[in-house]
């Protein structure tokens, strides 16, 4: 099997190209790929604290915590205290952080969007849904 074929290689290079996509369209939100994981771990319906974003992110608390300083420090989220736990934190976006989101959700939809113009509708569908497969 040819280095090219290689899953590893395969996986590593599309998401290099991903990224090339996405990174500036982030640009004008403040915000890096990372950063918009978090916010979008944190965009749904129910408070999180910032243990459970951690783990549906599958990050560290450590690094859990450092996005969230950033996050904070930008005044993208907040953090409060869980009135049933007080050992726990929720965090939770801003207003600032909500639009933020808003915009960066459309900014990656069209990169994710140019990334897969390549492949027919069909294609690019079972695309997302066999990697969804794989990482379920």
């Amino acid at each position: 099997m040819s280095r090219r074929r290689r899953l590893g290689y395969l996986f590593k290079h599309a998401s290099l190209r991903l990224a090339e996509l996405t990174g500036p369209a982030l640009e004008p939100y403040g915000i890096d790929g990372r950063e918009f994981a978090v916010l979008s771990v944190l965009g749904v319906a129910e408070p999180l604290s910032q243990l459970e974003a951690a783990q549906r992110l599958r990050i560290d608390r450590t690094t859990m915590v450092s996005l969230v300083d950033a996050l904070e420090r930008k005044k993208l989220v907040g953090r409060r205290p869980d009135p049933g736990d007080r050992r726990r934190n929720i965090v939770e976006l801003t207003e600032h952080g909500r639009e933020t989101l808003d915009g960066a959700l459309r900014a990656v939809d069209a990169a994710e969007e140019a990334f897969l113009a390549g492949l027919p509708e069909d294609d690019a569908q079972l695309l997302r849904d066999l990697l969804d497969r794989l990482i379920g």
